[in-house]
């Protein structure tokens, strides 16, 4: 039998939820269905989350790019993606991934490209270049950066 909670106590444990690290509010409002709290509530807990700055969307888009970049390793291409499907605005989102530094990023795609082409097996040069180029991709990286970073290994 699930033991049901007071709005009070679903409050402190979204509350909890969000201390532990950086949430946006889908994920909090999956946290809170999942825990089978009603439409009304969920709003309410949200609103007041919102208000005591334990959600703050501007707050997670920066972290989350700085997560992703440094140790996933992920493009802005993919990172943003990702931050879209949590359903954040388009400008938070713009201006989280501005804060990545564009040397940094391409250094990063070098590294990459070369630890990738430690274990490529390819019989061409251009058959080398398109696997390079399908990873950087699937990395997220943008065509043009790729272009650059290939150049340079």
């Amino acid at each position: 039998m699930k033991k049901e909670y007071t709005l009070e106590e679903l409050l402190h444990k979204a509350a909890s939820y969000c201390s532990i690290s950086e949430h946006c509010i889908s994920e909090v409002e999956d946290k809170l269905t999942a825990w089978g709290v009603s439409g009304a509530d969920k709003q309410k807990i949200i609103d007041r989350l919102i208000s005591e700055n334990f959600i703050n969307e501007k707050r997670f888009c920066t972290y989350f790019v700085k997560d992703k970049f440094r140790f996933n390793k992920w493009g802005k291409i993919k990172i943003s993606f990702a931050l879209k499907a949590k359903g954040l605005d388009k400008d938070l989102i713009l201006d989280a991934i501005a804060t990545i530094d564009d040397g940094e990023y391409e250094e990063m795609l070098a590294s990459l490209l070369k630890a990738k082409l430690v274990g490529l097996k390819y019989e061409f040069e251009y058959e080398k270049q398109g696997k390079l180029f399908r990873f950087a991709q699937g990395r997220g990286f943008e065509n043009t950066v790729i272009d650059r970073a290939l150049r340079t290994i």
